[in-house]
């Protein structure tokens, strides 16, 4: 794997994302407690052997900068790294990333330099273990310009993705984005061509893209510079390829994958690891560690709490409370008799001292954290969050989608997003 880099695609603004992405970039949203979304496809890339990589972004990088920067730092003896690559102006090209391939289209002459074979073009918001390794060698074998990762999809669900046909040999012939009828009906294949067992190319019969991909170095560089006007590579560059007479492959991941893109999505995902006995994905893998920053914080304190199918990061405080099917961050800091039910709360970024906290109280201010009293159901606390005492964040009305940002708030798919630094007063009903 010393020949291949690895190029993480950090998208755009994270409109899908947002508010978790008005302050950071999306792969630098937290994940499960302690992660963030970026830890995932450079974790994976580690474990594939694969140590030269680069991160493509534009909006808010500062705590993505940050958070690379005290996490990925490989050995002075080899040449891996992990690197940010940001959007930037130049006199070749004034512009903003137009999309997937011009993000990457704009790096090309550095992405050119390195003495590689195979470029790994990766997405930042998916949550799944993969071993690229043996992706790149099914690239090898069937000495492919291109392949794709695909995951097999049932009738159900094949609507909401780009589907893909492939011959007998597993090279890509056609493409159609979210078809429906007759055109959905048109996209099936053979999944047993690609590995599936003859009953689960009965249940799937249809092909799905990840957003994954391999390129042959001199392929991708051509590519990029005959089609300038060609900005995105699922939509445009890869069809076009295929149309070309290009040799583009799919290779199956038959596994736990999931687009977490939206507020619903995440927030589901984000529940799903607390399922017992076994989540679909689980970051107890010790063959494939999920690596993150090392914050060295003290173990987790729970004084007389009632607590079922959660997960608790490393150095809470909890006093006398219930937390129910619920994920907590790093250092959240919940008072007695709060009840958190199917709720994701990020946690914080730095400890409020006791002192300083019960100098808040007695000035009636709202510390950081949960203040005592306070429900929290169906809904995403983002870090930092100073929210008082007897607040009742429910959604009591329902409400799907609202945007209420001077409170503090928004709704999103149902579920409450509390913003970032925000402040609830005691009291609050939501």
């Amino acid at each position: 794997m010393k020949k291949v880099l690895a190029i993480i695609l950090g998208g755009g603004a994270g409109t899908r994302l947002y508010p978790l992405t008005k302050l950071r970039a999306k792969p630098a949203v937290p994940l499960a407690g302690k992660y963030r979304l970026i830890d995932i496809p450079v974790s994976n890339c580690i474990n594939s052997e694969i140590f030269k990589i680069y991160v493509l972004t534009q909006f808010n990088s500062a705590s993505l900068n940050r958070h690379i920067a005290q996490t990925y730092n490989f050995s002075g003896f080899s040449d891996g790294f992990t690197e940010v690559l940001a959007a930037q102006q130049t006199p070749e090209n004034p512009n903003w990333f137009q999309g997937t391939a011009d993000a990457v289209r704009q790096y090309l002459w550095l992405l050119e330099e390195w003495n590689v074979d195979e470029y790994v073009i990766l997405s930042g918001d998916h949550l799944y273990r993969m071993d690229y390794r043996e992706f790149v060698y099914r690239h090898r074998e069937t000495n492919a310009d291109i392949t794709l990762s695909v995951v097999p999809m049932d009738e159900q669900r094949a609507s909401d993705f780009g589907l893909m046909k492939i011959d007998g040999a597993g090279r890509v012939v056609d493409f159609s984005e979210k078809p429906t009828g007759a055109a959905l009906a048109a996209m099936q294949v053979d999944t047993g061509i690609l590995g599936l067992t003859p009953e689960q190319a009965k249940q799937s019969p249809y092909i799905a893209s990840m957003g994954i991909y391999v390129f042959k170095k001199d392929v991708l560089i051509k590519l990029l510079k005959e089609s300038l006007e060609q900005t995105d590579f699922g939509k445009e560059i890869i069809p076009f390829a295929a149309a070309q007479g290009y040799n583009v492959q799919a290779h199956l991941f038959n596994d736990y994958w999931e687009d977490i893109g939206t507020i619903d999505a995440f927030y589901q995902a984000n529940l799903a690891l607390t399922r017992q006995p076994q989540p679909a994905f689980s970051f107890y893998e010790e063959s494939a560690p999920i690596y993150t920053r090392s914050r060295y914080l003290p173990p987790s304190k729970m004084l007389d709490c009632q607590i079922t199918e959660s997960i608790i990061g490393e150095g809470c405080i909890l006093k006398n409370c219930r937390i129910q099917h619920s994920v907590l961050g790093v250092r959240s800091w919940i008072e007695e008799g709060c009840v958190i039910e199917e709720s994701l709360l990020m946690g914080a970024d730095f400890y409020q001292s006791v002192s300083e906290r019960q100098s808040k109280l007695d000035s009636g201010a709202v510390p950081m954290g949960i203040g005592a009293g306070t429900t929290i159901r169906k809904a995403i606390v983002d870090k930092n969050a100073r929210i008082g005492r007897n607040v009742q964040i429910i959604n009591k009305d329902n409400v799907q989608d609202a945007e209420r940002e001077s409170e503090g708030f928004y709704i999103r798919s149902g579920i409450v997003v509390i913003l970032k630094n925000a402040l609830i007063k005691d009291g609050t009903v939501i």
